[in-house]
């Protein structure tokens, strides 16, 4: 259940990071509020991402 979970993670990592650098350079799917909400959700996916990984290479 732990490795799905961190599966999960980096899926839902990669979509944030898909979505907001879509947004931040073309407008799409949030017609661009405010670039540093798409800077700071960016780096958060990004985080999250790492964080994820990090956790899947170390279960056993």
């Amino acid at each position: 259940m732990s490795k799905a979970m961190t599966i999960f993670g980096m899926v839902v990592a990669a979509l944030m990071v898909l979505m907001f650098t879509a947004d931040f350079f073309a407008d799409v799917p949030f017609g661009a509020e405010g670039k540093t909400m798409n800077i700071g959700a960016i780096v958060a996916g990004v985080i999250l991402g790492y964080i994820s990984f990090s956790t899947f290479r170390e279960q056993k």
